[in-house]
């Protein structure tokens, strides 16, 4: 079971270059757990994603690293991508790149991922892209 769910969460991981995979992979009653927000049901996961995917057209994501025990699976994760559309959170685009390290933890049942708790530097984001001073 092990590595079906480490397979799921694998491929739950394509969602930011093929949001259709929300449906494959996420429980109808999903919730994510960001770290300044919820995200509730497959059509909020699909805005959320969409709204990134605007700022950062050429987002990609690397998966380091995966764990897995009895329901869950840990991926610690690297985004990158470069700032060339305007969202309310970033203002408009700086042409930036930015490399997000996160570490996210899937509960699976029956086949899907009903629940996610994800954590990753937004302030790390801000710096790099020059919305924010460094230390």
């Amino acid at each position: 079971m092990s590595e079906e769910n480490k397979a799921l969460a694998r491929r739950s991981w394509e969602a930011p270059t093929n949001p259709d995979i929300v449906d494959e992979v996420y429980s109808t009653d999903l919730v994510w757990h960001e770290p300044d927000r919820e995200i509730r049901g497959p059509e909020e996961a699909k805005q959320f994603i969409a709204t990134f995917k605007a700022a950062f057209p050429d987002m990609n994501v690397t998966v380091e690293d995966e764990l897995a025990e009895a329901d869950k699976v840990s991926t610690r994760w690297t985004i990158r991508g470069t700032h060339q559309g305007e969202i309310e959170e970033f203002g408009p685009p700086t042409g930036k790149q930015i490399e997000l390290k996160g570490i996210s933890i899937s509960r699976i049942e029956g086949g899907k991922i009903v629940e996610e708790w994800n954590s990753y530097d937004n302030l790390g984001v801000m710096q790099q892209l020059g919305l924010v001073p460094e230390k």
